[in-house]
């Protein structure tokens, strides 16, 4: 066993009165649909392909926004190394409570707050910039300007040779991006329910 997988073996697969993962993302999505992309958790290939490009052993700080109930956190802190953080940022208080419930994994930190505000959540947690940062989002169906304000903020933030790993289900995803982002790579994952646009947008 790897130290990286042996550190994510730390991760709680239940607890006594805490919600299915299934239930907590049904209830965030009720509670939330203009923040929540999707009332289906990614698939399995959608997470292995988004992560495919990340050179892992290069990669100290990793950040997600919106990580709902872990789907894509387990697999980050499987794949990242010992020394690496992983910091999940999302507005909705009840998934935060959940994952610093089922997560114990001494790399990873959920914090209650917006991904705007990404370079102060980084600073105040001792980074000077991020690895990667990943969004599954809905770019748009997010309130006037907040869109345009987390790509900006997700550019600043990422260090040269970095990159902003985003996955939805419109193309009109890539308005957002492309004002920030010279290099976008842009692949389908056909076998995700709905059938979802992934990009890789680099830092050059």
């Amino acid at each position: 066993m790897s130290s990286s997988t042996s550190a994510a073996r730390r991760v709680k697969t239940s607890a006594n009165g805490v919600p299915k993962p299934w239930q907590m993302f049904f209830s965030g999505f009720l509670k939330h649909p203009v923040m929540v992309g999707s009332v289906i958790p990614s698939s399995a290939k959608l997470i292995d392909k988004m992560l495919a490009p990340v050179d892992w052993a290069n990669c100290k700080l990793f950040v997600e926004y919106g990580p709902g109930v872990g789907t894509f956190c387990r697999p980050i802190l499987e794949r990242m190394a010992p020394d690496a953080t992983l910091i999940a940022v999302d507005t909705n208080v009840d998934f935060i409570r959940y994952l610093n419930h089922t997560i114990s994994d001494s790399r990873f930190e959920a914090v209650h707050g917006s991904a705007a505000d990404v370079e102060s959540i980084v600073a105040e947690r001792g980074h000077e910039s991020a690895d990667y940062v990943l969004s599954g989002l809905p770019f748009s169906t997010l309130p006037a300007g907040v869109g345009p304000a987390i790509a900006s903020a997700t550019h600043r933030v990422i260090r040269p040779g970095g990159a902003f790993l985003v996955y939805q289900f419109s193309p009109k995803v890539r308005d957002f991006l492309a004002p920030h982002f010279g290099r976008i790579d842009h692949d389908m994952e056909w076998w995700n329910v709905p059938p979802a646009q992934l990009y890789w947008c680099w830092k050059d």
